[in-house]
């Protein structure tokens, strides 16, 4: 029933709500009437009928008007209480005065106090039980006081929901905040009171800013899709105005809303990507109940990789790791969670180009599938460190996959990116040569199933760049992007560790495949973007007295203005839409192991102008950017 009531339209409960205090107003008149002459009143035989029928049609527009009927009554207030206090005090005092002036005899004056004082206990009580059968919040909201003070940080509520309800009611119990109002896209709320805070539609937004002077809004729609709040982002960006978000509805604790709960706008929101939708059947294929080792365990990637091979229940998971504090911290993670303590989990130190190291644990331990993640990934890094990046890059790689083989390993996917594609850096250039070894060792066996997963930028990896643009905001800036024109794919580090063990699982032998990305995002506009929602203003020729300024660095050695996730047109679809095969060109085995020998050469020597000329050779598309002179001597 109640479930019933609360589906209805607005405008069908505010005419429940009419007749309901229209036949409790005559009522309380009869009632009146027949405690002051002290017995049963029947009226319906004299002039005073009229008078007595006809009070809903004096107290009805007077209830409208004083907005009665917008209040919604599960999160009514005490502005709304005060607004029935004065309506029914208004209602009784002009209904007395019509019945005097109509000269109706039989209207004694006591009872138009009693009128009075029975209205407003019925009037008033008859919300109280309503709010408190309706009501799944906070029931004592209704005693918060609206105190505007200058002090607080005056804040408008996207969203007039459950949590929205909820995260007021907070508000108003801190000394930080004052709510001013509601926006919610509900044309049905639109116009309504909650809690003594009015509810706006968007397109009056600025308008309320501006008139309220508000500090901040605070976005509370966590079922909201990233689209919409993405759309929301786009609206709010054109105002100085601070914005924070509540997280998803699965992320809130029990599903109550706090001000703790409030976070800031992460660059994934700015994305508008929605969630990967993960296909079960595919994720525990090679991890469920086998022996599972990665390397590279402590990174980004690889310890996101290991939460989730954790969740899927392996036998064995051997977090093999060069860095020690990297070590430690993944697994001590692992050792404060209850879910690992049935699944062995094993910290182990050592350097995938070490190959003895490598064949030594995956003899051991038995390894049945193989996450390759380990590898130097940074750009300027790997362009100025070149013989050490292709060490640990291409002959790292090499050593876990011939030891794979030797080891018969079923299942090894190697983690790529793409800065591999046309490569104009020695860092993609290693990883594609990483490739093509992969690819080249799978034509010449059938023990290993090698997968190759390729893909862009991960949001919160190590040397991101939006905690560098934090950082910068919140020292007043400038902001540093190397080119007004630079773009590049996102996505987050868990959605992509979802699609790459799905991957992993759809490989027959040699397999790329390449990650659906989305669109890319213009690094420039997403630092506008960040500022804007900081509450601040970009700083340029046309805005001199704005906040925080851009400043341009130019690309760093190897960088390039876009990146790109396929060498070539050929590709095609698999089970899951956002995992498609790339059929890509391949060096022969016997070939590539050839240049590998003069690759070795050139390393020992330490021979920088010998690896380039070889790396070339290995991969044809790679075009330097830069000339290895001015990488090495750039400084001197």
């Amino acid at each position: 029933m109640i479930s019933q009531l609360l589906s209805l339209s607005r405008i069908n409960k505010q005419l429940i709500s009419c007749f309901f205090d229209s036949v409790l107003l005559i009522i309380i008149l009869l009632l009146s009437f027949s405690i002051r002459l002290g017995e049963w009143y029947q009226p319906f035989e004299s002039d005073l009928q009229w008078v007595i029928l006809g009070a809903p049609i004096i107290a009805i527009p007077i209830f409208i008007r004083f907005g009665l009927y917008h209040a919604v009554i599960r999160y009514i207030g005490f502005n709304t209480m005060w607004a029935l206090v004065q309506a029914v005090s208004l209602y009784a005092l002009i209904w007395g005065v019509v019945g005097f002036m109509m000269a109706i005899e039989g209207i004694p004056r006591s009872v138009i106090l009693i009128n009075w004082m029975f209205s407003l206990l019925a009037i008033c009580g008859v919300r109280f039980i309503a709010y408190f059968i309706f009501s799944n919040g906070d029931r004592f909201s209704m005693l918060n006081f609206e105190f505007k003070e200058n002090n607080k940080r005056r804040v408008l509520v996207y969203g007039a929901g459950d949590a929205g309800m909820q995260l007021v009611s907070a508000l108003k119990h801190s000394n930080e905040y004052h709510p001013v109002g509601f926006i919610d896209d509900s044309k049905e709320l639109q116009g309504n009171r909650i809690n003594g805070l009015t509810i706006y539609s968007i397109d009056l937004i600025g308008k309320i800013i501006n008139n309220f002077k508000v500090d901040e809004v605070l976005i509370a729609m966590p079922s909201a899709s990233r689209t919409r709040r993405l759309a929301i982002f786009n609206i709010l960006e054109s105002y100085p105005v601070f914005v924070r978000l509540l997280p998803g509805i699965t992320e809130l604790a029990q599903g109550k809303v706090s001000i703790s709960d409030l976070r800031e706008v992460k660059i994934k929101d700015l994305l508008g990507r929605e969630s990967v939708k993960i296909n079960k059947d595919l994720l525990g294929k090679n991890i469920t109940n086998k022996v599972v080792m990665v390397t590279g365990a402590g990174g980004s990637i690889g310890s996101e990789l290991c939460r989730q091979i954790v969740s899927l229940n392996p036998k064995i998971l051997l977090l093999f790791e060069m860095n020690e504090l990297a070590l430690y911290t993944i697994e001590k993670e692992f050792s404060n969670t209850k879910e690992t303590n049935s699944i062995n989990i094993y910290p182990i130190l050592g350097s995938v180009v070490n190959k003895n190291r490598v064949c030594s644990v995956i003899k051991s331990f038995d390894v049945d599938t193989i996450y390759h993640a380990a590898a130097y990934k940074h750009v300027p890094m790997v362009e100025f460190n070149n013989t050490e990046g292709a060490y640990n890059n291409i002959f790292g790689t090499l050593n876990c996959a011939q030891v794979a083989i030797d080891n018969g390993v079923d299942t090894f996917i190697l983690v790529s990116t793409d800065k591999a594609v046309r490569p104009t850096n020695t860092m993609g250039a290693t990883k594609r040569s990483a490739e093509l070894i992969l690819q080249g060792l799978s034509a010449q066996q059938n023990t290993t199933k090698f997968s190759i997963v390729r893909f862009g930028n991960v949001l919160g990896s190590s040397g991101s760049i939006i905690p560098l643009f934090k950082q910068q905001i919140k020292a007043g800036g400038p902001i540093t992007v190397t080119d007004k024109n630079v773009i590049r794919y996102f996505m987050t580090i868990p959605e992509a560790v979802e699609l790459i063990i799905q991957a992993g699982v759809m490989g027959s032998g040699g397999d790329v495949f390449v990650l659906d990305m989305g669109k890319p995002v213009a690094i420039k506009d997403l630092a506008e973007k960040m500022i804007r929602l900081s509450g601040l203003e970009v700083k340029d020729e046309n805005h001199l007295d704005g906040d925080i300024e851009i400043k341009y660095t130019g690309l760093r050695s190897g960088e390039k203005l876009y990146e790109e996730l396929l060498i070539g047109d050929n590709v095609s679809e698999t089970d899951n839409p956002l995992i498609m095969r790339a059929q890509e060109e391949l060096i022969a085995w016997n070939e590539l192991k050839l240049l590998l020998e003069g690759l070795t050469d050139a390393i020992d020597d330490n021979d920088n102008e010998k690896l380039r000329k070889i790396l070339i050779q290995i991969v044809p598309g790679f075009k330097p950017q830069c000339e290895i002179s001015d990488i090495l001597y750039k400084n001197k």
